[in-house]
Formats: structure tokens, sequence, C-alpha cells
């Protein structure tokens, strides 16, 4: 009974390096995972800034119907303009229109102190995100004042070019920190890898003296280090899976920045990148146990 005890116990044991290297892969990948997320969503918000940027183009007063839809059909051939349902996003907003939008929003009606209404007619066009770059909004405006029947074209230059800078800031801030944690795991799962093979130095030793080849005391322990960074690629996927819905259902305002695909590709990628971290430093440990003579091993 106390043998059988004692084995149980041994065995055990023996399992906890293995199940540390598990749990210790898997913690690494998990803040990977997140720093992922944040990379995701940093770029999808950035789109989505990118694609809500618009610019209004001011008319000639006194423009008759024919020449308001010849400006119209110009816009909306330029190649600047984004397209949503295959319809170009350029949108005719009447001076009428924007008086009683102003009234709307201010409570002040300019007209009946006036007696006329100053405004102008306008269009308001939606810029392709793939030309929001403050120089190509420069020649964009540039471009659509020199067509005859437009009288001024304005946008939140400020704006844009703060929100270019900001985004370009925060990518750079962000890859640093995904870089150095990268190199932080890889040396922490190297670490772990290495206490854990320590306890079998000995068991590689004798594996030599009879004869054993290199890749045959190797190929048992960087098949178990593979699927030991598989599964704890698993592992962090599923938390981060689980981590993400949770946010979701938290803060809804998220889902407007969801990107199943890339998160998907994420996933699988910490699922490799588990694989080849346990594989490489599985392989590091086993060479460095393999060159050690019998005093070195002690």
């Amino acid at each position: 009974m106390a043998t059988k005890v004692k084995h149980i116990k041994k065995k055990k044991l023996g399992n906890y390096p293995h199940l540390m290297v598990v749990f210790s892969i898997t913690l690494a990948l998990f803040v990977i995972g997140v720093f992922g997320l944040l990379l995701i969503h940093a770029e999808k918000l950035s789109q989505r800034v990118k694609e809500s940027i618009e610019m209004q183009v001011y008319l000639d007063r006194d423009l008759t119907e024919v020449q308001r839809v010849r400006l119209q059909k110009a816009f909306a051939a330029k190649e600047y303009i984004a397209f949503q349902n295959d319809t170009a996003q350029v949108r005719y907003i009447s001076k009428e229109e924007g008086a009683k939008a102003f009234l709307d929003e201010t409570g002040e009606d300019f007209m009946a102190f006036l007696g006329d209404n100053p405004l102008r007619d306008a269009y308001v066009l939606r810029i392709d995100a793939n030309h929001s770059s403050s120089a190509m909004l420069k020649s964009i405006k540039s471009d659509l004042e020199e067509i005859e029947g437009v009288y001024e074209v304005q946008y939140v230059e400020s704006l844009i070019e703060s929100i270019n800078q900001n985004i370009r800031k925060i990518s750079i801030i962000l890859l640093g920190f995904a870089a150095i944690l990268v190199l932080v795991v890889i040396i922490l799962i190297n670490n772990t890898i290495k206490l854990a093979l320590y306890s079998q130095r000995f068991l590689i030793r004798s594996m030599q003296l009879v004869g054993a080849t290199s890749f045959f005391i190797q190929r048992p322990f960087l098949k178990r280090a593979a699927w030991q960074g598989m599964a704890s690629g698993i592992l962090a996927s599923v938390l981060i899976f689980g981590l993400m819905h949770y946010a979701y259902n938290e803060i809804t305002e998220l889902q407007l920045l969801r990107n199943d695909e890339q998160t998907y590709i994420l996933m699988g990628a910490l699922v490799i990148l588990g694989m080849i971290i346990g594989f490489m430093s599985s392989y590091r440990a086993v060479r460095k146990y393999l060159g050690m003579s019998l005093d070195e091993l002690y």
C-alpha cells in the first residue's frame, strides 16, 4: 500500500514540471494575444475614422438644376470618392436644409433677423479611406476648387492631421510593446522548459551511455514540447475568445470594431507560435545536456 501511494505521488510530481510549462506558455501567449487584439481593434478604429472623413463643397449661387446635377456626376466620378453598395457617397444639402439644421441645433432663426438666407447649396463628399492622408486631402481640396460652379471646399484640416498623427503614434507604441513582450515571453518559456528538463538530465545521459543517437534522444522531448506548445496556444485562444465576447457584451460599442477574420488568424498564430517556441526551447535545452560532461550534470 505504501509503495502504491509513493508511486502515485512520484507520478504526480513527475507531471508537475510539464503542467508548469503548459501554464507558463499559456499565460505568455495569452498576454501576447491581448496585445494582438489591441492592435486589431486599433487598426479597425483607424479604418473607421478614415472612412468617416467628409468634405463640404459649397456651390456658386444661382446655379440651375442641370448645372447642379452635372456637378454631382462630376463629384461621383472622382477616384477619391468613397462608395457604399456601389453608390458614390455624395450627398446634396440645399441652403434651406442647412438653415433648418442650424435652427434645430442652435434654436436661433438667423433668417428672421437677416431677412434672407445667406447660406449656399452644398454637397457633402465622403472621402475614400485610401486617400485620407493630410497631403492627399489638401490635393483633393485643390482639385475640387478648380471645378466650375464650386465656390469653396472645407474640411476640418487640423482634426484630420491630429487623428492621423495619433493613429501613427499609437500603432508604433503598441508594436514596440508587442515586440518587447514577444522577446520577454521567449526568454521566459525558454527558461521554464530548461527547468522542466533539468530533472531529466540524467535520463538523457543514461540514453547516451547505452548508445542512443542524438536524434533518438531528442525526438520524444521535442514531440512533447510541440504538443505542449499547441495545447498552450489552444488554451490561450480559448481565453482570448472568452475575454473578447465578455468585452463585447459589456461594451456594445466595441462591436463596431469587431474583426473576426483577423481575430481567428491571431488565434491560429498563437497556436503555431506556441509550438515553435516550445520546440526550439526544448531543442536548445536537450542539446545543452547532450553536450555536458558527467561532472557538469552534477
